[in-house]
């Protein structure tokens, strides 16, 4: 996973060539922390496909305000650098997040 924050979050995400998962995490996210290492086998099983990024939102305030990244754990979608899709909360299970990553690739 890439890790990204307000310095290389347009490159790694806004200019990638393929679709982008970027998950926003924070050090006292307990569902964070849980879905984590998860997250990264997924993204290890789309490589090549979609690229999986993950921001740390207690070291990017400003960033997530401007992408109206309110509460964790949230996933951003981005296909061609444009949001397409985001689930936020009690929305964010690993079937949620595949399913989404499949929608990026279909």
């Amino acid at each position: 996973m890439v890790e990204v924050n307000k310095d290389n979050y347009e490159a790694e995400v806004l200019q990638s060539s393929l679709p982008v998962v970027v998950d926003f995490w924070g050090p006292s996210c307990g569902p964070c922390l849980a879905l984590m290492p998860e997250v990264v086998k997924m993204g290890e099983e789309f490589e090549g496909k979609v690229k999986f990024c993950k921001l740390n939102a207690a070291e990017n305030r400003r960033l997530c305000a401007s992408l109206k990244v309110m509460g964790l754990p949230t996933f951003l979608f981005y296909k061609g650098g444009e949001l397409v899709d985001r689930i936020t909360g009690a929305e964010v299970t690993l079937e949620a997040i595949r399913d989404r990553a499949n929608k990026l690739i279909g």
